[in-house]
């Protein structure tokens, strides 16, 4: 499929005539993709720039070496280890909410920790303006989705990065940048880099390239949006292709609900499904870091077990609080 076919939203025309035929995209996205390209975004060119250099530069300096070491390793034992359970990637993570640990993260310096911390603001925005379009596209009550997300004990979602860079690989037939997997969270937002490919989505048996374009935020839905949506929209599995060029920078943003959050489908969508007599399976209740728990262990397969692992807990979750709209 061409990659011109990949839906891409530009974030401007929210504010004019095109409003329609925009969200129209983000709904077609949402429910038949699992993920979307914005532009238009409102974090800025600059900022994005800065938080490309810092990183690249982070890597060359304090991870390169140790990576070409763990490559020779895994490169002279390739025929003894099992490619299924091996990932050809270079990654730290920055937590942002519901407290930071980037000044906890050892070899960045001043301005990569600054650099990191503004963009986390931007990226936060722009998740919650998000989500109250995905509320506006869902007929749910303004700011319902992030009430979900904030609905544990301390009010917060749980917000981090995950840097990777996934370097060229001599073996590309044998060993996958990053495995098949879909992910457990809420919303996700990816700087990627715009020179070398290997993100993929699978829609309708195919692998699909997502396209890489110049200041763009791909967006993806997660585990916890399926359930919330009973369904409407899908999390899909996605993976990265290892390269035999070019080192492929990726900075994933989570925006997911605090670890002790309820999470279960919303009423008003089940209500209105009822009514139109649609026959949906209603998705389970259950507490968001039972659900990651099981995904830790179970990150690279399906995710209908995880699901049904969580309704069987269900009862347990009957005395947990359950945000209103």
């Amino acid at each position: 499929m061409e990659s011109g076919s990949f839906p891409v939203i530009n974030m401007e025309l929210l504010q004019g005539s095109q409003r329609p035929a925009a969200m129209a995209l983000l709904r077609d996205a949402c429910e038949n993709w699992g993920f979307f390209e914005l532009l238009n975004h409102g974090i800025s060119h600059e900022l994005m720039n800065r938080v490309e250099a810092v990183n690249k530069e982070h890597y060359r300096r304090f991870r390169e070496q140790r990576f070409k070491e763990f490559a020779s390793k895994t490169l002279d034992s390739v025929e003894k280890v099992d490619p299924d359970n091996l990932d050809w990637e270079s990654t730290f993570f920055l937590r942002h909410l519901p407290t930071s640990n980037i000044s906890q993260i050892p070899d960045l310096d001043d301005d990569c920790r600054a650099t990191m911390k503004e963009f986390a603001r931007e990226l936060e925005k722009l998740a919650e303006r998000l989500l109250d379009l995905l509320c506006e596209d869902l007929g749910l009550e303004k700011g319902y989705l992030k009430r979900v997300f904030c609905g544990g004990s301390d009010g917060l979602p749980t917000f981090g990065t995950k840097v990777s860079n996934y370097p060229p690989c001599p073996k590309p037939d044998l060993i996958k940048g990053l495995r098949a997997h879909t992910d457990a969270g809420g919303i996700i937002l990816l700087f990627q880099d715009d020179k070398v490919s290997g993100l993929q989505l699978l829609k309708d048996g195919e692998w699909i390239d997502v396209p890489p374009l110049r200041y763009s935020i791909v967006v993806n839905i997660g585990d916890q949006l399926e359930v919330i949506t009973n369904g409407k929209y899908k999390s899909v599995l996605h993976r990265v292709v290892a390269q035999t060029d070019g080192n492929r920078m990726s900075i994933a943003s989570f925006y997911n609900p605090g670890s002790d959050a309820v999470i279960f489908p919303a009423p008003a969508l089940v209500e209105k499904e009822a009514e139109e007599e649609e026959k949906k399976e209603i998705y389970p209740k259950f507490v968001f870091q039972d659900y990651m728990n099981l995904y830790i262990r179970k990150k690279f397969e399906a995710k209908e077990p995880r699901f049904e692992a969580m309704k069987s807990m269900e009862i347990v979750m009957s005395s947990q609080p359950i945000p209103t709209a």
